[in-house]
């Protein structure tokens, strides 16, 4: 957005974050950014969305190529623009300040923190079947109840006990990522390389041992057709699309890591390619073992598939390995996504507090217990699917966006170095533009058309633009505050 009213209303995002993060590293913030309960979780929904086991495939495939392709659109952006503040940074330059703001808004109101507050549940959850953790009786959960019009009812003392571990996980990956950025990227590669061993030993373990049936891959008893095989398509992309997000993040923390023109585009491919191919690996192990329709009416997939294969002590094997994803997933996005908060702080657009860096630590302190804070708000609301949904549609808008950006920085700004151009540009870049507008259309046809059949509590697509629409007077209170400031300094 251009206008005297708002073009000298930011100024230019500067890091003094120091950079310490290099490619192994920054790779993987990738892979552990998105392999968390997406491939565990998903996988039923689903199956029950589309009832065919090629299509299942098909569709994790599909959905890691136009991930893929994001990631080769973003990859310019991060080489070109290699600044703390990601998306936030380059819808500045490409669409001017308000745009910048909403997606900043967006960013910490639904798109990263409900992703992180969705994964620290099931991470707890899956920590619960070894502690057993306390929870209230059914008329102590049912007795406090939110009810939010056009929304739903949120009980937050429902499962309180994992919940509340769920909180404390958020603390302890805050505090880890407030004191040092190099622990919590150490972290990352540690917690990376278990995730990707016991992948493989899941894998293996079912293929080698597993008394399944090739013929799983392909036949179906009763597989969806005509327009309810589209619809279910496009519902089990939002699944799958949970499951791969977390490639955009790289960019956020473009301007800590090292050599950023060399290692933001790598990072990148191989961080998606590795995801593409672990979450086919993993999908066909399952459908080795269970038949798509047992995968469909399977809460616990990843469990059923290795009891199958092993036996039933295979469920503790697979509980452990779902809580060592989640926890890299969460730290990988808590760590990544606050830097967005953090550069807005620093523009003086949104709580300038949030902009500052910790006196000791030299992290963006601030920024992460904020985020911390209302992942807590988001945690104890207990809706995991309805924020695993909006985080998809409110961040595929946002992708589709920078998207277009491309063509119009290249012709804004047509003799800025890029050390990286989008591979086949412009057919890429038209595809995934064309593919993500299809994709949010049909998306808020089908929640509408749940929702009036009952099979869903809220259109959850319209919600998540009503939470970003209602961070328009922010921006308009710190513009104002902005502007009566440098008049009183003139």
């Amino acid at each position: 957005m251009t206008g005297l009213f708002v073009i000298f209303l930011f100024m230019p995002t500067t890091s003094s974050l120091a950079k310490r993060i290099g490619f192994w590293s920054a790779s993987s913030i990738i892979i552990g950014s998105i392999i968390g309960s997406g491939v565990f979780m998903k996988p039923a929904s689903m199956a029950a969305q589309l009832g065919s086991p090629v299509w299942l495939t098909l569709v994790w495939v599909i959905a890691g190529l136009f991930s893929l392709f994001g990631a080769l659109v973003y990859a310019e952006l991060g080489a070109m623009m290699p600044e703390t503040g990601g998306i936030y940074v380059y819808f500045r330059k490409m669409f001017g300040d308000f745009f910048a703001y909403l997606y900043g808004w967006a960013a910490f109101s639904v798109i990263n923190t409900t992703g992180v507050a969705a994964i620290a549940f099931v991470c707890a959850q899956y920590a619960d079947y070894f502690l057993h953790l306390p929870r209230f009786d059914v008329i102590t959960e049912q007795s406090v109840i939110w009810h939010l019009p056009f929304i739903g009812d949120l009980r937050p003392l429902e499962n309180f006990g994992v919940k509340s571990l769920a909180i404390a996980i958020i603390g302890g990956l805050t505090w880890l990522n407030v004191r040092s950025v190099k622990a919590g990227s150490s972290f990352q590669v540690v917690s990376t390389i278990i995730k990707i061993a016991v992948i493989a030993a899941l894998v293996i373990g079912i293929f080698f041992f597993g008394n399944g049936s090739v013929d799983n891959f392909f036949h179906a008893e009763n597989p969806k057709q005509g327009a309810a095989l589209f619809s279910g398509i496009i519902a089990a992309l939002t699944g799958a699309f949970f499951a791969y997000d977390g490639w955009i993040n790289i960019t956020f923390i473009a301007g800590e890591i090292k050599q950023p023109q060399r290692n933001i585009p790598r990072s990148l491919f191989t961080g998606v390619i590795a995801c593409i191919i672990v979450y086919v690996l993993v999908n066909q192990a399952y459908l080795y073992v269970l038949p798509v329709e047992k995968i469909a009416g399977s809460s616990l997939v990843a469990s059923d598939a290795i009891s199958m294969a092993v036996g039933n002590a295979g469920g503790a094997v697979v509980a452990a390995m779902i809580v060592i994803c989640t926890l890299g997933a969460v730290n990988g996005n808590l760590m990544a996504t606050t830097r967005v908060t953090y550069a807005m702080g620093k523009d003086k657009v949104f709580l300038p507090w949030a902009g500052r860096e910790h006196q000791r630590f030299q992290t963006p302190g601030n920024a992460l217990w904020l985020h911390g804070s209302w992942i807590a708000v988001l945690i104890i609301s207990g809706s995991f699917d309805m924020l695993a949904d909006m985080m998809v549609f409110i961040s595929w808008i946002a992708y589709g966006l920078g998207a277009v950006g491309i063509f119009m920085l290249r012709k804004k700004m047509p003799l800025a170095e890029r050390p990286y151009k989008i591979w086949m540009h412009p057919f890429v870049t038209l595809l995934f533009i064309i593919f993500t507008a299809l994709f949010l259309v049909i998306t808020v046809y089908n929640d509408i058309t749940n929702y009036l059949n009952d099979r869903q509590p809220v259109v959850n697509s319209l919600l998540g633009i009503v939470i970003v629409a209602l961070g328009i007077p922010f921006y308009f209170y710190y513009r104002s505050k902005k502007r009566k400031g440098k008049t009183s300094a003139e």
